[in-house]
């Protein structure tokens, strides 16, 4: 009798583990940034001083008419996007902010945007690394020597 109530309790215990299993008991913590690309673009900049920045800086809502000026390309489709630059023409910083219209298109897109950035679209300065990375449907643009490793980091760290 013992041994026909401690299979049971076994048997029982062990679609539990199962099902915990199948469900998952732990929720994956989301890619997708949430919140405009106005509040996105401000965590990526979190943490500098005034001083370390480039000097006018301003967003720009990218439009059909200047992606090919910020993204070197208007073969992407999607759904809204933001430049940061400097107003001032010598200085070699832009950061691009590009939401996807869907997360299944962004590593198909990350590819264009490497081949098709100007790095020296500033005529008489550039930049040597380009980097595109991307968190679930929002893609990053960034041309700066200087500070790019520090944006790429506080985007990659910002919390929803």
């Amino acid at each position: 009798m013992k041994k026909i109530f401690f299979k049971r309790i076994f048997s029982i215990l062990l679609v539990f583990i199962m099902f915990l299993t199948i469900t998952g008991c732990h929720q994956e913590k989301s890619h997708r940034l949430e919140g405009s690309l106005e509040e996105i673009m401000e965590k990526v900049y979190d943490g500098f001083q005034e001083d370390d920045l480039p000097m006018m800086l301003e967003n720009i809502k990218i439009t059909e008419e200047n992606v090919e000026g910020y993204l070197g390309t208007s073969d992407i489709d999607y759904e809204e996007a933001l430049a940061s630059e400097s107003m001032t023409g010598s200085i070699a910083h832009s950061v691009v902010l590009v939401r996807m219209k869907d997360e299944a298109s962004v590593e198909n897109a990350k590819e264009k945007l490497k081949n098709s950035v100007d790095p020296r679209k500033w005529i008489c300065v550039g930049v040597e690394n380009v980097v595109v990375e991307s968190r679930g449907d929002l893609i990053i643009v960034i041309l700066n020597d200087h500070l790019g490793d520090e944006l790429l980091k506080n985007f990659q760290n910002i919390e929803n």
